[in-house]
């Protein structure tokens, strides 16, 4: 596959909001399930999820901090990210990342019991798009 940047995939990814985010579980069963980084994010190899800390998935970052995060739009672009996950519970970060768009999930803002953000480093990028591919590797 042909080596891209962190720039070329930060392009790509520019206007993505929703993607699937893989866990694993105790018995070594992935799940998946639809999660949004609240769009128009500057990509910089993190991604940023809000969520409940007493979540499946938080529970199952927390035994294995592996995770992969699927885009697709509707032009044929796929996106793979692969990294690892952590739970961020501080709230100066969640002030950061908040937008009021999430007062639906969260309706007392960063301040909602439970609340914080898994954030996800990707190891590896990979997309595909029509006739071009690539992958980001970081170091």
């Amino acid at each position: 596959m042909k080596k891209a940047s962190l720039q070329t995939i930060a392009k790509k990814m520019k206007d993505l909001d929703f993607c699937m985010m893989t866990t694993v579980d105790g018995k070594g069963v992935t799940h998946s399930r639809p999660m949004s980084n609240n769009g128009k994010v500057e990509y910089d190899g993190d991604s940023w999820f809000f969520t409940y800390e007493d979540s499946n998935k938080v529970q199952q970052i927390k035994n294995d901090h592996r995770v992969s995060l699927i885009y697709q739009t509707d032009d044929m672009l796929f996106i793979d990210c692969y990294g690892t996950a952590t739970i961020v519970k501080d709230k100066e970060v969640l002030q950061e990342k908040w937008i009021d768009e999430l007062e639906q999930w969260f309706p007392e803002g960063i301040d909602t019991p439970g609340i914080c953000l898994v954030k996800v480093t990707s190891k590896r990028v990979s997309f595909w798009h029509k006739e071009e591919e690539g992958e980001y590797i970081s170091s």
